[in-house]
């Protein structure tokens, strides 16, 4: 495993930075909400990644931003911002002008509430640069909007009945959206909304009638899913392929005792390989917070250490398999930001070794549900439950289906 990092910044009195970082869809930007200066409110804070050397660059406003804002970098490195205000939400796209902040206002929603979707993959690209979608829930139905890229301001693309959350992109262009639908019973499942034909709703993860499902990520090239549901009798993670008539896996790998499993980032460029995609999740337990790598056909989990000051549950996977993680420290309202960049070791090929097997099943690994010393395995058992299905549309093949 090697290690190196971007501009290993410290200083006294350093401290984490403030979650909520968002990496734009191209790994070239990030944005977040950081402390002001005079240590009241927030103020937006544009990264750029992709140089020699990552750097932050404030955009203040006239005021500190209000808890309800958010904000999403553009590949173009121009921030678009979205303020809670007047019964609405405002939106603007924010870029630095000198000394100063420039704003270009894009429109309004009138809703009660509205969440920033991620990016796509691509960036999503519209007639005015970037596309931005939002989803605005409701109680009986739910509303995507167009927010940037439409070249008419903010306008709804989609209305799904039932009230919705998450957001997941399946495909490249920004059309297939997969969102948490909960119904009046309280069921939560995903279902994929067709923003190419009008909104068209299909269902996409339905294991059992009275389990809650969840998509939590997606990997557009290799058609990789990561799921959370109690279809096995409990919360558990698992993974399935879009596309694929396998069965939803729930490996023991992904329930390391005491520890909690986040899933952040799935590594890209992996085409009709879902099984060698790497997963990094951000892992906590009662020693902390790492990060854990993992991969379909691997049977455990890789511990790192994360880096000092790292954005937790943040970062993303080149196609070559390296993993950046983005970080910061310092003296509030000056953040020194920097790319922790790691590439962990191949996986391994052929089934462990039995007596490395014998010793994984009788619990080598971290102690106490923390990371081990140097990045230990972790104790893994077979799997105990019998998956069902995914249910949705033929999107992507595995490789040895496509050769059958």
């Amino acid at each position: 495993m090697t290690i190196s990092v971007v501009e290993a910044a410290r200083s006294e009195g350093g401290r984490e930075a403030h979650p909520g970082l968002t990496i734009a869809a191209d790994g070239s930007y990030a944005a977040r909400l950081a402390p002001a200066g005079d240590g009241r409110g927030r103020i937006p804070e544009r990264w750029t990644l992709d140089g020699p050397e990552p750097y932050a660059v404030p955009l203040p406003g006239p005021r500190p931003e209000g808890p309800g804002t958010e904000v999403l970098p553009l590949p173009d490195g121009r921030v678009l911002i979205c303020r809670e205000a007047d019964g609405g939400y405002h939106l603007a796209l924010l870029y630095p002008t000198g000394p100063g902040t420039g704003e270009l206002p894009l429109g309004s929603v009138g809703c009660e509430r509205l969440r920033l979707l991620p990016p796509a993959p691509d960036g999503s690209h519209g007639s005015c640069g970037s596309a931005v979608h939002a989803l605005a829930p409701g109680e009986h139905g739910s509303t995507v909007w167009l927010v940037h890229g439409g070249g008419r301001g903010p306008e709804p693309v989609a209305e799904v009945p039932g009230r919705c959350s998450g957001g997941v992109w399946l495909d490249r262009e920004g059309r297939l959206l997969a969102l948490d639908r909960t119904d009046a019973a309280g069921r939560t499942k995903t279902v994929a909304v067709d923003l190419g034909r009008g909104g068209e709703v299909f269902p996409l993860l339905e294991l059992t009638d009275d389990s809650d499902d969840r998509l939590l990520l997606a990997d557009p090239d290799s058609g990789l899913l990561l799921l959370r549901s109690d279809a096995p009798g409990e919360v558990r993670l698992g993974w399935g392929v879009l596309g694929s008539h396998r069965p939803v896996r729930f490996p023991d790998a992904l329930r390391p005792p005491g520890v909690a499993l986040t899933p952040f980032a799935v590594q890209p460029g992996q085409a009709l390989t879902p099984e060698g995609c790497a997963v990094a999740l951000r892992a906590d337990g009662p020693n902390g917070t790492w990060v854990a790598v993992w991969r379909p056909s691997q049977r455990r989990l890789r511990h790192l250490p994360a880096p000092v000051g790292w954005v937790r549950g943040t970062g993303l996977w080149t196609a070559d398999g390296e993993l950046r993680l983005p970080y910061a420290v310092g003296r509030t309202g000056r953040t020194q930001c920097g790319l922790a960049r790691i590439t962990p070791p191949p996986p391994e090929s052929g089934p462990l070794p039995r007596q490395r097997a014998e010793r994984s099943a009788e619990g080598d690994g971290p102690a106490e549900g923390g990371p081990a010393e140097g990045g230990g395995p972790l104790a893994v058992r077979a799997a105990a439950f019998t998956p069902v299905p995914l249910q949705q549309a033929p999107l992507a093949r595995t490789e040895a289906e496509r050769r059958s």
